[in-house]
């Protein structure tokens, strides 16, 4: 099929769910051989698109043409047998089985159509993984011991391991470093020169300008632009149909303190280490101050975070609040100093997804809001409102499920709750990864609003434009070590890049 052929075409596509319409006549036309990216803020109709092109939600009405042929993707199995794969952003893999059984789950190679032939699985998955130029991966390996880079690759293994003509690919990047970030866009170069086409869905604009072709963009459920050319159409265009308003990608002011402005530090971190993860740290954060830490996956940053907390136990060093040792290794000691933490997987590390706004907001605080060993309800509602209305968390209602919560307002419930709890020291883990542009924005204005009523923020992102925006100071930490220490102001991104593929530890 020539390039201009449209491969797959979404005409009029609506979906309604119990009170609300998640596809609201979208269309969608993807051709083969083309990098199609899909944007939207959360809650534009992006993912409930997606289940639809997967055969996991059936539409309402509209039409789905496949490969010039009107057809109905009634089950996942159905698209997939048409050639159509998706790769979620949490993958669908089965963390107990093997590499090799995940690649060919569902349609194992079998004897007498029910013995599996392990020698021919193993190596039929040897070969796709070479295809995708991980050949090290052993398909013997179970999933669990993969690191996140592995597991991406093994999901797309078992898209290829079918005769696949589209790739759906939900935010492929989000747990990537840069080196592994380049390595899948040739993996998605190579592809598309075979005539496979993708549907690529990212909050990162910089990604659509170097990989896409074409952008359709979503919001409140309707397409709003198709087939904008992907590399020359602004970003203010863009920024602007996604979110109704016409806004640029910015960060907060920040203060400019002199130096009799300082208050002594909140917290300090004198030659904290943990075995095998980072060497000895140094740092001290001051009432006021947002101190980024830059480095690639796998460098120890979130491990620094998850120590300083107390859940992970320091092999050397302390951590002091208020001049105060903190018990090693205790969340409790941690939390009862005023130390607060936002995880990087906010989903199953910070959330109670089926419970209440209310209760995930007032969790760190129940002993203040509980009589007699009994939570008073009606306190813990009104304060948890308190605390969401503050930093103002959509929709305002505190009896809904946190899980119906787009990514930036559940990012704001977990800020909430240490906000709530009265902390000193918050700790954000990847504070924006899968939040839209325009959430951005406002958790951006939030951690910096904290930040000026005396909050001091530790902040690990993957971003390094993010570091540089939102900090005061940035540490750069290069396997394990701080390689460097600098005003934001400072830095620019190639350098800290350099610092941290290449960085030597500084004197």
């Amino acid at each position: 099929m020539p390039p201009s052929t449209p491969l797959l075409t979404m005409s009029a596509i609506t979906k309604t769910f119990p009170g609300v319409r998640a596809l609201d006549g979208v269309d969608l036309e993807v051709r083969t051989g083309e990098v199609h990216c899909l944007l939207g803020q959360n809650g534009a109709g992006k993912s409930t698109l997606i289940k639809v092109l997967a055969g996991a939600h059936r539409p309402d009405s509209g039409t789905i043409t496949w490969r010039g042929e009107r057809t109905a993707l009634t089950s996942p199995i159905a698209a997939m047998r048409l050639g159509i794969a998706t790769i979620y952003q949490e993958l669908d893999l089965v963390e107990g089985l093997s590499v090799a059984d995940n690649i060919h789950l569902g349609h194992e190679p079998t004897t007498a159509g029910f013995l599996v032939r392990r020698k021919d699985a193993r190596a039929s998955a040897t070969r796709l993984l070479a295809r995708l130029g991980h050949p090290e991966i052993d398909p013997a390996r179970l999933v669990a011991d993969l690191p996140a880079a592995q597991r991406q690759i093994v999901s797309m293994a078992r898209a290829l391991s079918h005769d696949v003509r589209l790739i759906v690919m939900d935010e492929p990047s989000a747990a990537l470093d840069p080196d592994e970030v380049d390595n899948l866009f040739r993996i998605v170069g190579d592809l598309t020169a075979e005539g496979v086409a993708v549907i690529h869905i990212s909050h990162r604009l910089e990604e659509i300008r170097r990989i896409g072709d074409r952008v359709t963009v979503l919001k409140d459920g309707r397409a709003v632009a198709g087939g904008l050319p992907a590399k020359t159409t602004p970003t203010r265009d863009i920024v602007a149909l996604m979110t109704g308003r016409d806004t640029e990608h910015t960060f907060p002011p920040r203060p400019s303190p002199t130096a009799a402005d300082l208050p002594p530090p909140v917290l300090r971190v004198e030659g904290l280490a943990r075995a095998g993860e980072f060497t000895a740290l140094d740092l001290e954060l001051r009432p006021g101050e947002i101190v980024g830490i830059a480095g690639l996956v796998g460098s120890g940053r979130s491990e620094i975070l998850e120590t300083i907390y107390g859940a992970r136990r320091p092999t050397a060093g302390h951590v002091l609040v208020d001049g105060t040792a903190l018990r090693p290794g205790s969340v409790r000691s941690a939390v009862r100093a005023g130390i607060g933490l936002a995880p990087e997987e906010r989903k199953a590390q910070g959330l109670l997804l089926i419970e209440t706004v209310t209760r995930n907001v007032s969790l760190a605080a129940l002993p203040r809001l509980s009589r007699a060993g009994w939570v008073d309800r009606a306190a813990e509602r009104a304060a948890a409102q308190r605390a969401t209305r503050e930093i103002s968390l959509r929709p305002d209602n505190p009896d809904a499920p946190v899980r119906t919560l787009s990514g930036g307002n559940q990012q704001k419930a977990v800020l909430a709750r240490w906000l709530l709890r009265g902390c000193k020291v918050l700790l954000l883990d990847e504070p924006t990864r899968g939040v839209d542009v325009g959430a951005r924005a406002e958790l951006y204005a939030v951690i910096r609003a904290l930040a000026a009523e005396g909050l001091a923020v530790l902040l690990v992102s993957s971003e390094v434009p993010e570091v540089l925006g939102l900090a005061d100071r940035v540490l750069v930490l290069r396997e394990g070590t701080v390689v460097h220490t600098a005003d934001a102001r400072d830095l620019d991104e190639h350098r800290v890049l350099d610092l941290v593929m290449e960085g030597s530890p500084a004197a």
